[in-house]
């Protein structure tokens, strides 16, 4: 199973490696498991202005560096601009386009430019099968090794819904899908200058993906949500992320056991 877990975004060293940390645990926990780090150093589509968006590309990537270094883990983060593609792809192991930037095709192709695997979330006004452009946009551009996520569809104002229908719909491009478990449970704007979510929520569908085929899963967590800077609301503490990890581990190898039988 691969498994994307990490901080919404970069807040402070103590942070990051209190996550980090974890995050290596789990990974020595599971060998089997490709265990890949994730923080944001910039969040570019906060809902207000005056919401906290992260270090910056500089700093951002100095930080990661030294996560990478001192937890021997791959790191993944996003990117917003092409111009951001190159610099990033010099430090982290995977880029990430955001769902809101799906479909830009200059960003798509700076970030297949670098030879970095690509990990696309697709946006909440995409349907599954449209994201099969993405996936084209991508090999054309020379990219070797993508990933998609679904993270959710817009649902009415305020709150998303996940059609689990996109997971196999996704797979037949031939390339790995993740479930984004904790974006999936977010309110988009739903607490006005920020975004809402129902983190209780999160177990339920991680293990509903698992179970229609998802290669992977894609966890924001954090040592307090209720004090984070970004995405708090529909985070997974800290704490509890061990133990879940190792519920959803067993579901996925009972369900590839399973899916081999039958084959």
């Amino acid at each position: 199973m691969i498994l994307i877990a990490g901080p919404c975004v970069i807040e402070t060293e103590e942070i990051l490696f209190k996550v980090a940390k974890v995050v290596k645990e789990t990974q020595k926990l599971f060998p089997e498991c490709k265990v890949i780090f994730k923080a944001s150093f910039d969040k570019a589509n906060r809902s207000s202005i005056r919401s906290y968006r992260g270090p910056g590309l500089d700093k951002g990537l100095r930080m990661l560096e030294k996560v990478k270094e001192t937890f021997d883990l791959p790191v993944l983060t996003d990117i917003h601009e092409s111009y951001q593609a190159e610099p990033v792809g010099s430090v982290v192991d995977y880029i990430q386009i955001p769902a809101f930037l799906c479909r830009q095709t200059d960003l798509l192709v700076a970030a297949a430019k670098t030879g970095k695997p690509v990990n696309v979330k697709k946006g909440q006004f995409m349907a599954p099968w449209d994201m099969g452009n993405v996936v084209e946009k991508l090999r054309e551009s020379g990219a070797k090794e993508i990933f998609l996520t679904e993270r959710g569809t817009t649902f009415g104002y305020n709150n998303l819904v996940v059609d689990f229908r996109s997971v196999p719909i996704m797979k037949s491009f031939g390339v790995p899908v993740i479930f984004d478990a904790t974006h999936s449970v977010q309110k988009p704007g739903g607490l006005g200058s920020a975004s809402g979510g129902d983190r209780e929520f999160v177990p339920y569908l991680a293990k509903a993906a698992v179970a229609v085929g998802a290669d992977g899963l894609f966890f924001e967590t954090h040592p307090d949500p209720e004090t984070a800077l970004s995405d708090g609301p529909n985070m997974v503490p800290l704490k509890d992320f061990p133990l879940l990890v190792e519920e959803l581990i067993e579901l996925y190898r009972f369900v590839r056991q399973d899916s081999g039988r039958k084959a």
